[in-house]
C-alpha cells in the first residue's frame, strides 16, 4: 500500500479555532501527521510518495467555482486590510437572510462561505489544501493504474466541506473529489464509508441526490454532537439519490461492541450496493482519549476495523480525516491499515 503525503501541509500551521467560547490553538495541527508518519514508517506498509499536481479542474467537479476562488484569494484579501494574524470567520447567515449574494469584503466572504469558526486561514493554508486534494487524487491515479489500495495522508481533512462551504477544519472535500475522479475514470459505482467520530455532513450533501455514490456514515449522534444539523437516520437521499445515503448515529460513550455492530451493518449495505471502489474517510477520533470526542474505542479495535473493511474485497482508498489524540493517532491509523492488509 503506497502512502501519499506532502510536507506542504506544514503551511497550515499556527491557526486557531473557537472552542467553548474561547479562541484557542486548533486541535487540528501538524503534529498529527508527524505521529502518523512515524507509526506507519515502523511497519512494512509500502512506499511513501509525494502527490502529483492535478490543478483545480478536479476540485471544480464537486465544489462551486466562486467558493474555490474565495479559498485561493482569502488570505491575500485578509492581509490587504492590514491584518497579520490568522483569518477566522465571525459572521454567519441566519434563516431568512439572503444566500444568493457574495459580499465584497473579506469578513463577509468568510461568513458567506463557512458554517463555523473551525476553519482558520493562514498564509500557507490554500497551498496545504491543494496538496491534500492532490494526495487524494494521486491515490486515485495509483488505483486506476492497478493498485488495490492506497492511503492518502491528507491534511487538513475534508469531509465537513460542502460544495460551497468550509467548516470543521475542512476546506476541500478530499473524499468527494476522489469519488468524482473515480467516476470520471469509469467507475460505475463508488461507495464512501466515513468512520470519523463526526458526521461527514459535506460528503453527504455533495452526493445526496445521486445514486452513483453510496455514502455511509458511522458517527456521534448529531442530537448530542457536532455538526448537529445533519447526520440523522431519516436522511436517506433525495430524488434519484433516495436510498443511497445511510447514517448510523451512536450515542456518547459507545464502545467497540456498539460501534462494530454499526460497521457490520454499513459494510453489508456497501456489499449489497456492489461498488467498483470503496473510499474510506478515515477518522480515528473515535478513540477513547480523543480530546474532542466521546466514544470509547481502544487502539486494538482499529485492527478489527481494518479487517472488516478488507472483507468487502474491493479496491480501497483510505483518505485521512480526523483524530486529535496526538500521542495515539499514529498507532490507531497504523492499526487500521495493518488490519486491512493482513486479512
Amino acid at each position: 500500500m503506497k502512502i501519499i503525503h506532502s510536507p506542504r501541509h506544514l503551511g497550515h500551521s499556527g491557526h486557531v479555532e473557537l472552542m467553548n467560547g474561547q479562541v484557542v490553538p486548533a486541535f487540528e495541527k501538524p503534529e498529527r501527521v508527524a505521529m502518523i508518519l512515524n507509526a506507519v514508517g515502523e511497519r512494512p506498509f509500502g512506499t511513501l510518495i509525494e502527490p502529483a499536481a492535478h490543478g483545480l479542474d478536479p476540485l471544480l467537479k464537486v465544489h462551486e467555482e466562486a467558493y474555490v476562488r474565495f479559498l485561493a484569494s482569502a488570505w491575500q484579501m485578509w492581509t490587504a486590510d492590514g491584518r497579520d494574524f490568522p483569518a477566522l470567520p465571525s459572521f454567519w447567515r441566519a434563516p431568512g437572510m439572503r444566500t444568493d449574494l457574495e459580499p465584497e469584503s473579506i469578513d463577509g466572504k468568510l461568513g458567506h462561505f463557512s458554517f463555523d469558526a473551525g476553519c482558520c486561514m493562514v498564509a500557507g493554508t490554500w497551498d496545504a489544501v491543494q496538496a491534500g486534494a492532490d494526495s487524494a487524487l494521486t491515490g486515485v491515479d495509483l488505483m486506476a493504474g492497478g493498485e488495490k489500495s492506497a492511503f492518502a495522508l491528507c491534511r487538513p481533512p475534508g469531509h465537513h466541506a460542502h460544495a460551497a462551504t468550509m467548516g470543521g477544519y475542512c476546506f476541500i472535500n478530499n473524499a468527494a473529489v476522489a469519488a468524482q475522479a473515480f467516476r470520471d475514470l469509469g467507475a460505475a459505482r463508488v461507495a464512501i464509508l466515513d468512520v470519523d467520530y463526526h458526521h461527514g455532513n459535506g460528503t453527504q450533501a455533495i452526493f445526496y441526490d445521486r445514486p452513483d455514490v453510496l455514502v455511509c456514515n458511522i458517527h456521534a449522534d448529531p442530537a448530542q454532537e457536532f455538526p448537529y444539523f445533519l447526520g440523522y437516520t431519516d436522511e436517506t437521499g433525495a430524488g434519484a439519490g433516495e436510498g443511497f445515503n445511510a447514517n448510523f448515529p451512536l450515542r456518547w460513550g459507545t464502545d467497540y461492541a456498539g460501534w462494530g455492530a454499526a460497521l457490520d451493518t454499513a459494510c453489508t449495505r456497501i456489499a449489497d450496493y456492489g461498488p467498483d471502489v470503496v473510499i474510506v474517510s478515515l477518522g480515528v477520533d473515535t478513540y477513547k482519549d480523543d480530546p474532542i470526542s466521546q466514544f470509547k474505542l481502544d487502539s486494538p479495535d482499529y485492527l478489527k476495523i481494518g479487517a472488516r473493511i478488507a472483507a468487502l474485497d474491493r479496491p480501497t482508498l483510505f483518505v485521512m480525516e480526523g483524530g486529535y489524540a496526538v500521542e495515539a493517532i499514529g498507532i490507531n491509523v497504523a492499526n487500521t491499515l495493518e488490519g486491512f492488509l493482513q486479512r
